[in-house]
């Protein structure tokens, strides 16, 4: 398995990082003979970065990360996230320091690498600009100060004017960044009128300060496997981020690019979407989200393959366009 730089982490992360959140499940959902098969076999395959989040399962994924990573003897590199409790009072710093501290019990360990603002940014579901700089920056580099953790990021969604304010700051060392073929920012468009953000140049602004980026929702919450089916662990329904207004738009959307897999370029739909991720320098790690081991299977020998060849990008821009 490839291994990129984290931006000016200096973390060595495998190109395909274990994503452990809802969405796909297994670590949420899935037994636990199974999330120990599966991550003992993601690292097995050299996959080094793990992710994870208490909002995934009511912190279920952490409980069983910290059962698996303790039962394997293993400690890659983690990262894990605050979301700020939507009825407690306003008290930024104190929901940070409680959530990592919370966090670390259920993973059984004393730090962790990487620890990221879940919320979003500039909206008022969220952060407003000031806040993460007065508040919450200041409680989290005194965890990491205290050797909580070591680095500091941020999930990049809300408004792009106050991300790019808060990323210019200089304070968060990574940015997790929704990065798939559905985006038309991605292949070098945005359409008029197109909901949500160019994503593509705001990660390739941070990455040119030295932030690491983490691609997220490679698969459009699994519209670019082409399946309208969903297996029995992953979350049954999935709101899309950073692409169309629903799933069945995505996958009709997807499913687009079948003359690809058809034309021998790669062996699935869902093959195609995981190097698609990969392929941009810049992407430190781009996390997969499974239900199975076969799915786990399936995205470790796409990214043995490598990053798309630009004829195979250029194709995909028309057949999207």
């Amino acid at each position: 398995m490839e291994q990129r730089v984290l931006g000016r982490t200096g973390l060595r992360v495998s190109v395909l990082g274990y994503g452990a959140g809802a969405v796909g499940g297994l670590m949420v959902r899935g037994s636990a003979a199974d999330q120990e098969r599966s991550l003992a076999r993601a690292l097995e395959a050299g996959i080094t970065y793990v992710d994870t989040a208490p909002a995934y399962g009511n912190g279920a994924s952490e409980r069983n990360l910290g059962r698996v990573l303790k039962s394997l003897g293993a400690r890659p590199v983690l990262g894990t996230k605050i979301r700020l409790p939507e009825a407690a009072p306003r008290d930024i710093a104190g929901a940070i320091t409680a959530s990592l501290e919370a966090s670390l019990q259920r993973l059984g360990r004393d730090h962790v690498d990487l620890y990221q603002l879940h919320d979003p940014i500039g909206v008022a579901e969220g952060y407003a600009v000031e806040e993460v700089l007065a508040e919450a920056v200041p409680a989290l580099q005194r965890l990491r100060d205290g050797g909580k953790c070591s680095f500091l990021g941020i999930t990049a969604l809300g408004a792009t004017p106050a991300l790019r304010q808060v990323l210019e700051a200089g304070v968060f060392d990574t940015a997790q960044i929704p990065y798939n073929a559905l985006n038309p920012s991605w292949l070098g468009t945005l359409p008029p009128g197109l909901p949500g953000q160019d994503f593509a140049r705001l990660g390739e602004r941070a990455s040119g300060q030295g932030v690491g980026l983490i691609g997220i929702r490679i698969l459009a919450a699994g519209a670019l496997s082409g399946e309208a089916a969903r297996h029995p662990v992953a979350m049954p329904e999935v709101a899309p981020i950073a692409s169309a207004p629903d799933y069945a738009t995505d996958l009709a959307h997807a499913r687009r690019l079948l003359p690809l897999v058809e034309a021998g370029e790669a062996a699935s739909l869902a093959e195609l979407a995981i190097r698609f991720a990969i392929t941009p320098a810049a992407m430190g790690t781009a996390l997969i989200g499974t239900a199975s081991l076969d799915q786990l299977e399936a995205a470790i020998a796409a990214a043995e393959r490598g990053p798309l060849p630009p004829p195979v990008l250029e194709r995909m821009a028309a057949l999207l366009a």
